[in-house]
């Protein structure tokens, strides 16, 4: 068993060492014991989706929480609107805390949280309060409270620009818009005409490297201030100037316009840059690249350096207008298949086909951008062949995560672990993991969760090889000896994100008289109802197939909740169990009545919360023993069919009181409170 333990100990030390990095080991380094928790959290605009914690200490690591204003009425649980990761022991400053539901203007409260159970994984919520609950000092809960305005925020940085486009590197809005790019004549007053270009209509939430065509292009260096812009008349078209600004006016805080400024220096000198990374040999990323006319981005392999100028090439990108372009992945299309150095070359379209043309024509089209010194526009670094994933995260709910993409040099998995991860639990904290994936790059991979998650959560993607060959994933039955994760320069293949999970349901298959469904498990951290539907759901039906809803259900977890059908069941059928809101806080379910306007279902993923079980009527008539093929797929559907229905409905909601375990803190909070407020 030597060789097991000391794979595992390698695996622990090099997950510790990539989770933690220098900032981490810092983070530990300043817990010392005699530390107090404590947290700063200031006066801020949000745009709805994150706020930003000054300052919190945590001796023996933790959470800071954000809770809304209806904590000060002991509303424990359901006032919790948004988590951070674990955070190691010790401070940790600038915290940004991504917010899981909607929230309006109003006090906030950071609360520093234990970690209880040892598991790097925030369930406050669904443990009833049970797990991970709030720092105390001298008998009060550490927690800091500031006003938050939601409205929007606008991140811009110095760039260069060929003059007709502009990239703003964030945008954050609390309700859907757009990004308008004003030249410096703004300063002066020039409301309208200071107007250079608009972005096209952004969702509410968090946009980044958002691209702004210029309708006037700029003529001169100069400083350009993107502003957020409501869509006030809800038509998705920016309005502001055709109205004399009776629409789509700029978001507000405080009274002024959400902003930012930078300078903006014209240039006509390519540039790219590109980072040594790993890969699966199959495709590279180029960081950023500046081309003044637009063209392509170019990799080349090291045999450029030796002349091998059309040889060298191993793929390009698309097209790409003119500009600053970001992340690009470029597909190669002869892969490596070892390490070696890769160089990333700008190329014109001097043809304006927008067809890459360079070896097709023997370098008479589309030849590389040149600077100064006539030297191509390029940068190298070194590519290692092993694998690459990306996972940024979203909603979930809790039973399945996509990757957004997996490159394998060898073929392999890829397996989601949570933040247990993090503290060395090697096997334990494998949640689940995809099939067998050839070598190659993957988009959009889903993994089944064999062990869900019912809070929001930090996960790890991992690149996992097939070491036997077998196209099975035997890595935790053989202890890690085989199917061990893909490793670059001594570092595990992996990458984190956070499923944002609100609503969490579980159900089984169960013989009922007809009268009553029961629901095994559903978690709700806004509080609301579980309803059951039955299979018409799938044909559309969705106010005429409910059968049946709970009673309201405060925030937190509740089990074998039994459901009492209006309209029984008189014969097998598979039916829904689905998580809804109560948005107009009255703790009745007024779904049906308002004809879906109100206590719409939680959603994940673009579609409802939900899960479906085989019900066996007794003495009923036989439904069959099997799902047809037809009947699965159209289960798989409903979920799209809901989507459609559910996009006029009302997602948020007031929350309700907590229970349980948690009553027992509403004396400690309201002390807290009133001490805050002192201060």
């Amino acid at each position: 068993m030597r060789k097991r333990a000391l794979t595992v100990t390698l695996v622990v030390a090099m997950v510790v060492s990539a989770i933690a990095g220098p900032a981490g080991a810092a983070a530990a380094a300043a817990s010392a014991s005699d530390h107090q928790a404590s947290v700063t959290f200031s006066e801020q605009t949000s745009g709805g989706s994150t706020v930003v914690v000054d300052e919190v200490t945590l001796p023996e690591g933790g959470f800071v929480t954000i809770h809304d204003a209806s904590l000060a009425d002991g509303n424990v649980l359901g006032s919790v609107v948004g988590t951070s990761q674990y955070l190691e022991a010790g401070t940790h400053e600038n915290v940004t805390v991504e917010l899981t539901d909607e929230v309006d203007d109003g006090t906030f409260h950071a609360m520093a949280h234990q970690d209880t159970d040892d598991d790097r994984q925030y369930t406050f919520v669904s443990s009833n309060g049970e797990v991970d609950g709030p720092y105390t000092t001298d008998g009060d809960i550490v927690m800091d409270d500031a006003n938050v305005t939601v409205s929007a925020s606008v991140s811009f940085s110095e760039q260069v620009s060929e003059g007709e486009y502009v990239i703003v590197d964030r945008v954050e809005l609390s309700e859907g818009g757009f990004v308008t790019v004003h030249d410096s004549s703004l300063l002066d007053g020039a409301t309208f005409d200071s107007i250079r270009g608009t972005s096209e209509y952004l969702e509410a939430g968090v946009h980044e490297d958002v691209r702004v065509q210029i309708d006037e292009p700029l003529e001169n260096d100069d400083t350009l201030v993107p502003m957020a812009h409501r869509d006030t008349n809800d038509n998705q078209q920016y309005d502001f100037p055709s109205t004399d600004g009776e629409e789509d006016g700029p978001f507000t805080a405080d009274g002024e316009a959400v902003l930012d400024s930078a300078q903006v220096e014209l240039s006509d000198e390519a540039y790219v840059q590109f980072d040594a990374q790993a890969s699966g040999g199959n495709a590279v990323v180029v960081e950023e690249v500046y081309l003044p006319e637009g063209g392509f981005v170019t990799a080349h392999d090291s045999s450029l350096g030796d002349g091998a100028v059309f040889d060298s090439i191993r793929g390009t990108s698309e097209y790409l207008e003119p500009g600053i372009h970001r992340d690009i992945v470029v597909t190669l299309d002869d892969p490596l298949t070892e390490d070696d150095s890769v160089f990333a070359m700008a190329h014109q379209d001097t043809n304006d086909n927008e067809a890459y043309d360079f070896p097709d024509s023997e370098g008479e089209d589309d030849g590389p951008y040149t600077n100064d010194d006539q030297n191509p526009a390029m940068d190298d670094g070194n590519v290692t062949v092993s694998a690459a994933v990306q996972y940024e995260g979203g909603s979930a709910d809790g039973y399945t995560v996509t990757v957004d993409r997996v490159d394998l040099s060898e073929g392999g998995f890829v397996t989601v672990h949570d933040a247990s991860l993090g503290g060395g639990a090697v096997f334990e904290s494998i949640r689940g993991t995809s099939e067998y994936l050839e070598p190659g790059v993957h988009e959009d991979v889903e993994v089944t969760l064999d062990e869900p998650v019912r809070d929001t959560s930090q996960l790890f993607a991992m690149a996992h090889q097939d070491t036997n060959d077998n196209e099975a994933y035997d890595f935790p039955d053989s202890e890690g000896e085989d199917d061990g994760p893909y490793t670059a320069n001594g570092d595990i293949v992996m990458d984190a994100g956070t499923a944002q999970v609100t609503a969490f349901v579980a159900t089984s298959a169960q013989e009922t008289d007809g009268e009553t469904i029961v629901v095994d498990e559903v978690t709700l951290h806004d509080g609301g109802f579980v309803t059951v539907h039955d299979s018409t759901l799938a044909d559309g039906a969705v106010l005429d197939s409910v059968r049946g809803t709970s009673e309201y259900l405060g925030p937190g977890t509740h089990e074998d909740v039994e459901i009492a059908l209006d309209d029984p069941l008189t014969e097998d059928d598979t039916v829904f169990a689905m998580a809804h809101r109560d948005t107009d806080g009255d703790e009745t379910y007024d779904f049906l009545t308002s004809e879906g306007a109100d206590d719409g279902p939680y959603v994940a993923a673009g579609g409802p919360v939900m899960v479906t079980a085989d019900a066996s009527v007794a003495g009923g008539m036989d439904g069959g023993d099997e799902t047809t093929d037809e009947e699965t797929e159209d289960m798989t559907e409903a979920t799209e069919m809901m989507d459609a229905e559910t996009e006029t409905m009302n997602e948020t909601g007031d929350d309700a009181p907590g229970f349980g375990v948690a009553v027992a803190l509403v004396a400690l909070l309201a002390a807290a409170l009133v001490a805050v407020r002192r201060d």
